[in-house]
């Protein structure tokens, strides 16, 4: 799943909510109800294809019963981030929609990647192209999260927006929010808090690989301003880091 087009509210994010839920997607009366477990031409109707940009069209992943409650692979960064002492950027926003919205709450397990830098690290002269060999990689495994302890508050003050949502403006499609919560003060607040919790779960396993503790501020959306200068997006930035947005084509 992938967007040009990026943005919290993407239909790519639409689409990851609904493969990410078990419960029947509502894209259509004919799509819902389909008696078989998949489906042999998606492209068949235009109720099983959805598009980011209004020509485009992809086939929907939830439409196949197989990939119901299916698992979606997130990098919340939404970039090539790499800095000697492995802070992170700030997560972005998108993946609390997957934690609010999806139905029911999904299972989070946690994922700490070391050591792509070093076969392809950006600042790589030439042959750039081509991987360096020899060297480690680390990927450490989180246990699932206790989604109630940890994220059911928030599920709940999202239920009730969307409850009172609904109340105005009808029925609420599953993976689209409704327009007043996009940019509503108390759900921007509640995506943040989701995200910084999903962030805390992930530093669980940087400490657990013997890194110290973050400045706070990292875990930020402005702190990404002081990376590198005003209208500067990849190379080595000012904190030493190195960025490159190449595939940012992932849910915000």
């Amino acid at each position: 799943m992938h967007s040009p087009h990026g943005g919290l509210f993407q239909p790519t994010v639409t689409q990851a909510i609904r493969l990410l839920s078990s419960r029947e997607s509502q894209l259509s009366n004919e799509s819902a109800n389909i008696p078989h477990r998949d489906i042999s031409d998606p492209f068949s109707s235009a109720h099983l294809t959805y598009t980011t940009d209004g020509t485009d069209s992809y086939p929907v992943p939830s439409i196949y019963q197989t990939r119901k409650h299916a698992w979606v692979h997130i990098y919340p960064e939404g970039r090539i981030h790499q800095k000697a002492d492995k802070t992170m950027r700030y997560f972005k926003w998108g993946v609390a929609r997957l934690i609010l919205e999806s139905e029911p709450c999904p299972d989070v397990v946690p994922i700490w990647i070391e050591g792509f830098d070093r076969i392809m690290h950006e600042s790589r002269t030439w042959p750039r192209f081509i991987p360096r060999a020899g060297k480690d990689v680390s990927v450490t495994f989180g246990e699932r999260v206790d989604m109630e302890a940890t994220f059911g508050d928030l599920r709940e003050k999202w239920r009730q927006m969307v409850l009172d949502a609904e109340k105005e403006d009808g029925s609420v499609e599953l993976g689209v929010c409704p327009e007043n919560l996009k940019n509503d003060e108390k759900a921007v607040k509640l995506r943040e808090e989701c995200t910084m919790r999903v962030r805390e779960e992930v530093l669980k396993l940087r400490r657990g690989r013997a890194w110290p503790d973050e400045d706070p501020k990292a875990q930020l959306a402005d702190t990404w301003r002081l990376e590198g200068k005003p209208g500067k997006r990849e190379g080595q930035m000012a904190d030493g880091s190195w960025v490159h947005e190449e595939g940012v084509k992932r849910p915000r």
